[in-house]
């Protein structure tokens, strides 16, 4: 699979996976082993926890304001961790474009020895402006439909730039949705049948590489996918049951024991719905008990400032941050509809050969 100047031996994109699920260990583990390892940038301030080298300013134990909850030294020093498994192998980072901080946080990245910059979570019709000093640097934007692709490649003419290539991301993906709740459920938004018109549309601006997301679990998803003109794949629940992911122990074993009945669509402050592990937090949402939202980190701009928080029950960086370290009892769990899936925990190395070689 090439992207942009990078050429990745597996069709195999990790996916993104925010506040401390997909960082040095299991980005830095996945290039290594030939796919394309991906860092998200999203709540780095947790960090501190495993680095003496990075400061972060808190309040009660949380990530201050933006500056501190996407912390550009937690950033590079994650970065830095990830070259030391995989030396120079193509690294990517997911930065949602609905975060606060956008464009500081994608230069980030860059200094930081990104290679590849994913974003989703909204169009992000900007993204070259922020990345021209890093030429080389590969822009990869997350769509959920043809004419999301048209409008990002029409926005990015003024640049002179299109996509090096484009995800396109079905409603089985874990996470927030570019789809609306009900819409997740119609067969006319399923991945197989959105990325045959995405492939279209790639055509029309320079055959740019299209990769499916959302609900790929293994050898045979991959190949129907590469059967239908994708040139790759994205895939990120399913590095959770692997030993090198970077999420809590107790993060892993909520997917190790979830039925498939617990995997479902919620409410998010972001104004998306969002897939996840029903638990604890849902039940004390659900009876008024949940930890009361005070917005500390200031994390995506949808929410402003914490107000779509309190109307959903919940402060999502706050939550996610909680299940980061493992918190069965506050924190929110994402999974992709097929977390339930996942029955042990093996290394990336094994997992990127039953997904290269068959099970």
């Amino acid at each position: 699979m090439r992207i942009g100047k990078y050429e990745i031996k597996h069709p195999i994109i990790q996916g993104g996976m925010g506040v401390g699920i997909s960082w040095d260990q299991l980005a830095g583990s996945v290039s290594l082993e030939g796919g394309l390892g991906v860092i998200s940038a999203v709540g780095t301030g947790y960090y501190k926890n495993k680095s003496e080298n990075v400061h972060i300013i808190t309040k009660k134990d949380k990530p201050k304001d933006v500056i501190n909850f996407y912390s550009k030294d937690a950033l590079k020093e994650i970065f830095d961790n990830a070259r030391k498994i995989c030396g120079d192998a193509p690294l990517a980072c997911n930065v949602l474009y609905a975060i606060n901080d956008y464009g500081r946080v994608v230069h980030d990245a860059c200094e930081a020895g990104a290679n590849i910059i994913i974003t989703g979570a909204g169009l992000p019709t900007n993204m070259p402006e922020f990345t021209k000093d890093y030429p080389d640097v590969a822009l990869v934007p997350i769509v959920s439909s043809a004419r999301a692709l048209k409008l990002i490649c029409k926005k990015w003419e003024r640049y002179n730039k299109i996509p090096d290539a484009i995800i396109v991301e079905g409603p089985l993906s874990g996470g927030h949705q570019g789809f609306k709740y009900e819409d997740c459920y119609k067969e006319e938004f399923q991945l197989e049948n959105i990325v045959p018109p995405v492939i279209e549309e790639a055509k029309k601006w320079g055959n740019i590489p299209v990769i499916a997301a959302g609900g790929v679990w293994d050898k045979k998803d991959i190949d129907k996918f590469l059967a239908m003109g994708c040139a790759g794949v994205q895939m990120a629940t399913r590095f959770i049951g692997t030993f090198e992911c970077d999420a809590d122990t107790n993060f892993k074993n909520v997917l190790l024991n979830a039925k498939k009945e617990d995997i479902q669509l919620m409410k998010s402050p972001v104004g998306l719905p969002a897939r996840g592990v029903r638990t604890n937090l849902q039940f004390s949402i659900e009876n008024h008990t949940a930890p009361k939202v005070q917005c500390v980190s200031n994390c995506v701009s949808p929410c402003n400032r914490g107000h779509e928080a309190k109307l959903v029950g919940y402060c999502i960086a706050d939550r996610l941050g909680a299940a980061y370290k493992g918190d069965l009892e506050t924190g929110l769990f994402f999974s992709g509809s097929n977390g339930y899936r996942i029955d042990k925990i093996i290394t990336v190395k094994e997992l990127m050969q039953k997904l290269t070689m068959g099970e």
